[in-house]
């Protein structure tokens, strides 16, 4: 298990936190299978709808009124500076091509961090009908039920799941396929959600940005999981992701750097 360091975070911060990225998941349904999406192109190549940037916005607008000396950084607007030492963390449609694909697995993610690092974490996933989320010091849960990662303990069948495997090299690849893991891909928070949950073992995020990972710490965390990147540093600004149930981390992380 991997501990958040830090005292408990405010419940009702958590469940503000909650209430807003459902609020914002709610948001994302209008444009959710609709015929008439825009899909833009950013300077990325990455797509981009009106369903992303009103989202954002919503959020930003929300926490700019409760909170105005909070610090926001999102995907699809410059960061905002605060003064009271927390920061909110933003991506409001975590899965693009999943949600412009009509594939209900994509999510809102919002994460706040204070002084003492990792504090809230919301997988949204408006689609499923369903909010995985943790504060600091409270636990993991899913709908409101507590939530654990699995106990399993042998990397033979068990499952990993990722976001894709454009990014992966093929020698990872042929790794963890000799290693007996069953390879899946429901990624992205979802993935995230599924090891919180003890739905599958390990996600793998090879390629992510700080607003993908900015939840999973202490969501994973408090689920009695360990999240680290490929190095095995616990830091979501490495650029890439790995969660696991903890039991064979270290294992893992041998695989995807072979």
């Amino acid at each position: 298990m991997q501990v958040v360091d830090g005292p408990p975070v405010d419940r009702t911060l958590l469940d503000e936190a909650v209430a807003l990225a459902r609020e914002a998941g709610a948001n994302t349904l209008r444009w959710f299978g609709s015929d008439g999406l825009v899909v833009d192109q950013k300077g990325d190549g990455t797509p981009v709808t009106e369903a992303d940037r009103s989202t954002e916005r919503l959020v930003r607008e929300r926490l700019a009124a409760r909170h105005p000396g909070d610090a926001i950084v999102g995907e699809e607007e410059p960061d905002v500076a605060g003064t009271t030492g927390r920061r909110w963390v933003i991506d409001p449609i975590d899965g693009t091509k999943a949600f412009t694909h009509g594939v209900p697995l994509y999510c809102t993610l919002l994460a706040m961090d204070d002084e003492h690092g990792p504090a809230i974490g919301v997988i949204e996933l408006p689609a499923l009908g369903e909010t995985v989320y943790a504060g600091r010091g409270l636990g993991c849960f899913r709908n409101g039920i507590p939530a654990r990662v699995s106990e399993r303990a042998e990397l033979p069948g068990s499952y990993l799941t990722t976001s894709g495997f454009d990014y992966w090299s093929e020698s990872s690849l042929a790794a963890v396929r000799a290693s007996g893991l069953l390879m899946r891909t429901w990624g992205d928070g979802y993935g995230y959600a599924l090891v919180a949950t003890g739905r599958v073992e390990v996600m793998v995020d090879p390629s992510a940005a700080r607003w993908d990972l900015a939840a999973m710490p202490v969501i994973i965390g408090e689920a009695g999981g360990v999240f680290t990147d490929y190095s095995g540093a616990p830091r979501v600004d490495g650029g890439n992701g790995v969660a696991s149930n903890g039991r064979f981390h270290a294992e893992v992380l041998a695989l995807l750097n072979a």
